[in-house]
């Protein structure tokens, strides 16, 4: 299937690895020129090279941390800056610390609202003007399956990513009918982050080995983790005109593991 998205312009955050990196990939193989961001030099270089392979337009990299305001505003600039416009912004972010309530203090609530929340306020404030000038623009939040269904030991994904399902519904309302905006839900998906969590959760006691955490996050009708791959290109389609009167929903992609009926 065509996308229709040839030639355009893209911002993918958090895109060095995991599923900003395979959200880039697939924008990039359908002719978008790309601008990637991770705040480690090595690995952002290393990621840029690996989705040039398959790309058919344009990809830079550009360092950034996501909880500094001038730094988000310099993504915005150099997308711009170097294609010309922006056309389609994707948001991702690394997930909080996993871990109960009591053992969280305040300066990680804090720290995760900066990073989860206040990270997509600046970038959809910078980068509206510009998706309003396009035929078309977009953006997709990247997110997780806990703002459906609480998950053990994720009390602070759970809490504070709903935010970013609350602002993505409101910019949907807001910045229509030129822009559109949109969420995915991921579940478990094969990247550093599961590791992370796996090991992490292997430490709490909450797993006999990595390989029995594993296959507890892989509890699922289809039996698997995901091939970030499989997120990777939703966002692609919800990026495009393709899925020109989806807005304001908030897509699961966690292979029928949420319970929740709606």
């Amino acid at each position: 299937m065509d996308l229709q998205i040839d030639g355009n312009a893209a911002l993918v955050t958090a895109s060095s690895s995991g599923l900003g990196k395979a959200s880039a990939t697939a924008l990039a193989r359908e002719g978008v020129d790309v601008v990637i961001n991770g705040r480690d030099e090595d690995r952002l270089a290393a990621a840029r090279d690996e989705i040039a392979d398959v790309a058919t337009g344009e990809v830079i990299a550009q360092q950034g941390d996501l909880t500094d305001e001038d730094e988000i505003a310099a993504l915005v600039e150099t997308t711009v800056g170097e294609f010309g416009g922006l056309d389609h912004l994707v948001t991702s972010a690394g997930g909080p610390p996993s871990g109960p309530f009591l053992e969280t203090d305040d300066e990680d609530w804090y720290a995760a609202y900066d990073l989860l929340v206040m990270s997509v306020v600046r970038l959809a404030r910078e980068a509206e003007p510009h998706l309003q000038e396009g035929e078309g623009g977009t953006i997709v939040n990247i997110t997780s399956r806990s703002v459906k269904e609480a998950i053990d030991s994720l009390v602070l994904s759970n809490s504070v990513r709903m935010s970013v399902i609350g602002l993505e519904k409101t910019l949907s309302q807001e910045f229509a009918p030129d822009v559109r905006a949109n969420a995915v839900l991921p579940g478990p998906h094969e990247t550093a982050r599961i590791e992370e969590l796996v090991e992490q959760g292997v430490e709490r006691g909450e797993h006999d080995s990595y390989e029995q955490g594993i296959e507890d996050v892989a509890d699922n009708p289809l039996e698997r983790v995901g091939d970030p791959m499989e997120l990777g290109d939703t966002v692609a389609f919800l990026s495009s005109p393709r899925s020109g009167f989806i807005n304001g929903q908030s897509i699961v992609i966690d292979g029928g593991t949420t319970g929740a009926n709606l």
